[in-house]
């Protein structure tokens, strides 16, 4: 008796997987698998002058060539964040934090690097805006 349910467990296992039928074309799957595949990742940490973490920095991305503003994020409470746009363009990234002056960089996502790391050290803004 153990001998057949130990042969039926066996041939169970060794079964091929069957996959259930879906309405979805196979070039349609391989389009979702690289759906980012040309994607840049934007990410990094903010701090304050003294080291800290800073959380709830603003983060504000756009195209070096646009005015507009076009993704928005803000640093987690470990200053870090992460933000996802598309490969091919050059982007300004811009900091923002309450007392402090804004920051910015340039980011190259032209190049063959799929990522670009940032630390922003934040300056006690000095004076008041008029």
């Amino acid at each position: 008796m153990l001998a057949c349910a130990l042969a039926l467990a066996g041939t169970l296992y060794a079964q091929e997987p069957q996959s259930a039928p879906s309405g979805e074309s196979s070039s349609k799957q391989a389009q979702k698998e690289t759906r980012h595949g040309d994607d840049f990742l934007i990410r990094g940490t903010v701090f304050t002058p003294e080291g800290l973490a800073l959380p709830g920095a603003e983060l504000r991305i756009r195209r070096a060539s646009e005015k507009k503003f076009q993704w928005n994020d803000a640093s987690n409470s470990r200053g870090d964040f992460a933000i996802r746009v598309k490969m091919g363009a050059d982007y300004e990234v811009v900091v923002r934090a309450k007392g402090y002056r804004d920051e910015s960089r340039v980011v190259d996502a032209k190049t063959g690097e799929r990522f670009k790391d940032l630390v922003f050290r934040m300056q006690k803004q000095t004076g008041k805006k008029s």
